[in-house]
């Protein structure tokens, strides 16, 4: 069978994300009845000397973790925080994790990496510790970290992780394709402004193979996804109900295959950032955490700007990324231990030193993120973005295993152009099932 280059872009799509898909799989939350993890008192606990960090380095963050963990150990002598890479990605980790939990404490980790999708599976198997006593046991200041970001790991009156590489979307941009296209220089304010904006871009001779490339499915699409729906008034759920089916769901999901079947816009095999930092889009939303990325590999101006919005009023960015939890099966002066690291990790300092090495969002409300936006002022858009946020869909971020059906059915429907309204009331049976079964025993 002869492919040529564009035909085989696509092919690579549909099999990467196949394949990707079937890799994402997780634990299942294996409960049995509502979660419950008695609190410790950590009074008169004397912290561990030594701890070990499990993480994925997002946004290729190991060297400066590392630097971090140095400075950590020069103001405290005597303790020892070991970094362990337990995986490529969140997925890794997790099933790492959940295999560690088997071993007891003497294989979990101290500190370990959350991601969206991932804590809310561990407060129902009842393997972290809520975060409540630690901060008080430490001092942690709670209300200094920005709201939009610590509150999404509250559930049931208690806090479950501190948030650290923390993200929303954005919409990125190629200026140069802009200008060529004759249009104005920043994102556009709506998907109907940018609908009307593709075919423009996709005539105007800039190079680019589409004007418009959407998130790889397999990428956590029903993240990025969740602006067009709210955008229409949808959502993948409203609190535990499903609504995935809804009219306002189907308009957004129709307009998003009616881009790809136009033309203008098409669906990244692997990464939409690294297609239009290597020019071959002129646009797509990836997370902020892509953004030192993306403005190294480009060789053109790079514009930012917010989600575009749709017909319907209100904040449309998810929040997004992850955070840090501390297992239930350690010891208390293993937790207290990892607490005090978090509470040095996750400072005003570190923050800002953290997001400058890459793009994540500085976390603390005191942080001087002066010399970072001088430095890149493109770091501006995502931090003011921050009061347009909304917490995820339930579906999305507390259903073990939703997010790799919800990229199932998008892959059917923008890659195979399957029909819209039978594939979203399919799942909508899946996730609903998800909840009866995994969900609802556990909460």
């Amino acid at each position: 069978m002869h492919l040529d280059r564009r035909g085989f872009l696509k092919f690579a799509g549909i099999t990467g994300a196949a394949a990707a898909l079937a890799a994402c799989g997780g634990p299942s939350t294996g409960g049995g009845g509502p979660a419950a993890v008695p609190e410790v008192d950590y009074s008169g606990v004397q912290p561990a000397k030594e701890i070990t960090w499990w993480t994925n380095n997002p946004g290729s963050s190991e060297t400066v973790s590392r630097q971090i963990i140095d400075a950590y150990q020069r103001a405290n002598p005597g303790t020892k925080v070991n970094l362990v890479t337990a995986g490529a990605n969140y997925e890794e980790i997790a099933q790492r994790f959940q295999t560690a939990q088997a071993g007891g404490g003497s294989q979990l980790p101290d500190l370990v990496v959350l991601s969206d999708v991932w804590w809310f599976r561990y407060y129902m198997q009842r393997s972290i510790v809520p975060m409540d006593p630690l901060i008080a046991a430490t001092g942690i200041d709670t209300a200094d970290y920005r709201q939009q970001l610590i509150e999404d790991y509250r559930y049931g009156g208690k806090l479950w992780a501190l948030p650290w590489a923390r993200s929303t979307p954005i919409f990125y941009y190629n200026k140069a394709h802009w200008q060529k296209a004759g249009l104005p220089d920043r994102a556009p304010a709506t998907w109907a402004e940018m609908a009307e904006w593709g075919p423009r871009l996709q005539a105007a001779g800039t190079g680019a193979q589409k004007a418009y490339q959407l998130p790889a499915l397999a990428d956590y699409a029903g993240w990025s996804f969740q602006n067009n729906l709210w955008g229409e008034g949808g959502a993948w759920s409203d609190e535990w109900d499903v609504t995935c089916d809804s009219p306002e769901a189907v308009r957004a999901v129709s307009a998003l295959q009616n881009a790809v079947t136009s033309g203008w816009a098409g669906v990244a095999a692997t990464d939409g950032t690294t297609d239009l930092g290597a020019g071959a889009v002129s646009a797509t939303v990836g997370s902020t955490g892509s953004l030192v990325t993306v403005l190294d590999a480009a060789r053109f101006d790079v514009g930012a700007g917010f989600l575009p919005a749709g017909p319907v009023a209100g904040p449309v960015c998810p929040t997004g990324g992850a955070g840090l939890g501390i297992p239930a099966g350690v010891p208390p002066e293993r937790q207290l231990a990892a607490a005090a690291f978090a509470k040095f990790l996750t400072s005003p300092e570190n923050t800002v030193l953290f997001s400058q090495a890459t793009g994540y969002l500085p976390l603390r409300t005191s942080a001087d993120t002066g010399p970072l936006l001088a430095e890149t002022p493109l770091r501006k858009i995502a931090i003011d973005q921050l009061d347009r946020t909304r917490t995820q869909d339930r579906a999305r971020a507390f259903f073990p295993g939703a997010d790799q059906e919800i990229a199932r059915t998008c892959a059917n429907i923008l890659n195979q152009r399957a029909d819209v309204q039978g594939e979203l009331t399919t799942l909508k049976g899946t996730l609903t099932r998800i909840f009866d079964t995994d969900v609802k025993p556990n909460i």
